[in-house]
């Protein structure tokens, strides 16, 4: 193509001419040029060629590399993609959990935490959930597509009904499950666990709000992920010691089987099920469950002995006729010989186990009884200013003991008896008590039961670890700006004990030996009871002075404000009043008035003054001690002392043998005496402590013979302490102090 091009050249140069001499030189070099260029045309002809190739090979390089980099990058894309895909399929098994939570003082609450930061270490992320905050009609269907596994932590509170914040979900769910609209399958698709909270003492209502959760979700199709958990307050019958304890246990597996569906897996297998078969695993579940059916069947009608042998007998029976189906006539003598056999076993073993009731049983129960204070219990306790004692015990230092100690007055017992505040001792010998006030300023950290169930520790141990303790909380005080000297070596020298710090000491079955050491240090004894157990008020020793807590006046509304264990809680209630009324030392009704609850029931009050005839009745507005979660109470049910004196008022003019004798309106209490305490138109409702603790020494020398009544050591009354004095009930030797920005104290005695 080149040559070509030259020759074309050449011909047209010499074909053409030219008019003037400097064309004809431009010719003639251009015919120079292009004759170098025809003689060098070999090498022009080699250098083409070798530019060419050189471009053609590196196009083909390149588009080679480009090819293989497209190729590559398709891999990397569907490696990449098949990469997600697998990711997405082993997290979609299950995409969160959700943990509902119903709770009433907050321990689900902190169940539901902690359960959350276990599960988002095992990779999948959780949610808590208030159920007062979830609307169930408008969401709960939409966990059954979801891939989340929900878990229901749900509490029992008064008379088997959901706590505050679970009401409405508990209502939904339950006219869900038997609403035809709904439909059975309604919730198919959603996996869920329950665990309950509750208190085996309150035996009718157990675990009620777990138990009806778990049934309304498997009505509506919902799968249960694992068998419901149940965790227990009263730690005797607590399978793990406490209800921490029991959650724990809970816990553990169902954190197992959260890892199993994780990975797939949709029935915990041990893979060496056959075809047709049944699951070794589903069969080992099952027998877990009927043992854990047959253990609450035997906690109740405590015949688990016998129901075990009669169960082993049987699968002893039934593995003989599975042995051979068709039984020769030969063999037909060894069967029935060999089913005698199993017969004898199970009745030699029957009496073997009866035996053992009858004699080891009481000595293995008292080997096993638990300690009334838990970890966590105690660990609440002390946060509070208790100072625990054993195993049951407790003891605080009164808000007036600091105060007298002080200078700056002391509590109605001084007003009211003329006990010397800042040598009062408040403890209890039973943390456990039967009711579950709703003015509880403990706010319910104490354990409840309706008999003694724990460990005992002894009288003696108690009585000296409580003036030991007592006694090192007044020395912190040495030293103090304001302590008067001579009140803080008094101090140091216990000459009362308030029984009624909290529980219900009279629960304790040691109490009277330790009211005799009380008095046998010459300590005074001022014991409450909340009348709810009339047996042992029959059977108390003398006591300096023996209260009862008469905290309504009808059935209904002491249910509504005790809230107490027993069923028969208003013949128990009733009966302890009359109890009350047959014993010979000092007695005195304590009323807490709670606006809007108990202030209306004027005719009911002055019937059961009239059933246990007091020597005093103790009238008191109820203290707000803050927010609980236990209780509904507020400011607005604390009622002005002005009210209370008018409620109080108008209860004397009820009663034809009592008038108001006292005042503390710092307490915002008054005090109704029988008029047998007024002599010669004088109050004598103070006790004379020293004359007292001759009479109870003569009574105890005397084997009881030597009784005493109370108008054998009484006090005559000062006139500060009076109703209607000008002090109203303040002890003028001491200086009143306001304090500024003040806050409330919930210890008191």
């Amino acid at each position: 193509m080149l040559s070509l091009f030259l020759v074309v050249v050449l011909f047209t140069s010499h074909g053409s001419t030219s008019d003037t001499k400097v064309s004809h030189d431009a010719h003639t070099h251009s015919e120079n040029y292009l004759m170098l260029i025809w003689h060098n045309r070999l090498y022009l002809y080699s250098a083409a060629a070798l530019v060419f190739g050189i471009w053609f090979s590196l196009k083909v390089a390149l588009k080679k590399k480009s090819i293989a980099e497209d190729v590559a990058s398709s891999s990397v894309q569907k490696a990449a993609k098949k990469s997600t895909c697998s990711d997405r399929d082993a997290e979609v098994y299950v995409s969160g959990v959700k943990i509902f939570y119903g709770s009433q003082t907050g321990t689900a609450k902190g169940f539901a935490s902690g359960l959350s930061e276990e599960v988002k270490i095992l990779g999948l992320p959780a949610e808590v959930i208030d159920m007062k905050d979830y609307d169930p009609d408008d969401q709960l269907a939409d966990e059954s597509v979801s891939k989340s596994v929900c878990v229901f932590l749900v509490a029992t509170y008064t008379d088997g009904q959901p706590t505050e914040n679970a009401e409405w979900f508990c209502k939904w769910l339950e006219e869900a499950s038997t609403d035809f609209r709904y439909g059975k399958t309604y919730l198919k698709g959603l996996r869920y666990a329950v665990f309950g909270l509750g208190n085996s003492v309150y035996v009718g209502h157990y675990n009620t709000v777990g138990k009806n959760v778990d049934k309304w979700l498997w009505m509506l199709s919902a799968m249960r992920i694992m068998t419901r958990g149940e965790g227990d307050c009263n730690v005797v019958k607590s399978r793990n010691g406490s209800i921490q304890g029991d959650f724990l246990a809970w816990k553990v597996k169902f954190l197992k089987r959260l890892q199993a569906l994780a990975k797939g897996e949709k029935k915990s297998c041990s893979g060496n099920c056959k075809k047709g078969g049944s699951c070794k695993n589903k069969k080992k579940e099952r027998q877990e469950e009927e043992e854990e059916e047959e253990e609450k069947t035997d906690v109740q009608n405590n015949s688990s002995e016998e129901e075990l042998i009669d169960s082993s007998s049987e699968e002893e029976e039934s593995d003989l006729q599975d042995e051979k189906k068709v039984v020769d006539m030969e063999d037909l003598g060894n069967i029935m010989s060999s089913v005698k056999k199993a017969k004898e076993s199970r009745g030699n073993g029957q009496m073997v186990k009866l035996s053992k009731l009858n004699g080891v049983k009481k000595l293995e129960d008292e080997a096993e009884r638990r300690e009334m204070i838990t970890p966590a219990l105690r660990e609440a306790l002390t946060k509070q200013g208790y100072k625990l004692i054993g195993s049951h015990s407790g003891v605080k230092l009164c808000r007036w003991t600091k105060s007298m100690l002080r200078g700056r007055g002391g509590c109605y017992k001084h007003t009211f008896y003329g006990i010397e505040s800042h040598r009062c001792m408040e403890t209890t010998p039973s943390l456990a008590c039967a009711n579950k006030c709703v003015f509880c300023w403990r706010h319910h950290t104490n354990p409840v039961g309706t008999e003694w169930r724990w460990k005992m520790d002894p009288a003696e141990k108690i009585l000296q670890d409580a003036v030991e303790k007592h006694q090192n909380m007044i020395r912190q005080f040495r030293g103090v700006p304001g302590v008067k000297p001579d009140r803080y070596e008094e101090g140091l020298v216990v000459k009362h004990c308030a029984l009624s710090l909290v529980g219900e000491p009279i629960m304790y079955p040691e109490i009277n030996a330790f009211i005799r050491l009380l008095h046998s240090q010459r300590i005074s004894s001022f014991l409450v009871t909340n009348a709810q157990f009339p047996q042992e008020i029959r059977s108390l020793v003398p006591v300096t002075q023996l209260y009862v807590s008469v905290d309504a006046s009808t059935k209904d509304s002491l249910k509504k404000i005790d809230r107490p264990l027993f069923k028969d809680f208003w013949p128990r209630f009733l009966d302890s009043l009359k109890a009350l009324g047959e014993k010979r030392q000092r007695t005195v009704y304590r009323l807490t008035l709670v606006k809007a609850w108990n202030v209306e029931e004027m005719q009911s009050y002055s019937e059961l003054i009239a059933l246990g005839q007091p020597d005093f009745i103790e009238v008191k507005g109820v203290t707000y001690c803050g927010e609980s979660s236990a209780s509904s109470l507020t400011m607005a049910n604390v009622p002005w002392h002005q009210e209370v004196v008018a409620f109080v008022q108008q209860l004397a003019d009820m009663l034809p043998q009592y008038e108001i004798a006292c005042e503390h309106e710092h307490s915002n209490c008054l005090l109704i005496a029988h008029t047998k305490f007024k002599v010669d138109g004088e109050w004598w409702t103070w006790i004379d402590y020293e004359r007292f603790q001759e009479l109870v020494q003569a009574y105890e020398e005397s084997g009881g013979q030597q009784t005493f009544s109370v108008l054998d050591y009484m006090a005559k009354t000062p006139s500060w302490a009076l109703f209607g004095a000008q002090e109203q009930g303040f002890d003028p030797a001491d200086t009143r102090f306001q304090r500024r920005n003040k806050t409330k104290d919930i210890s008191g005695c």
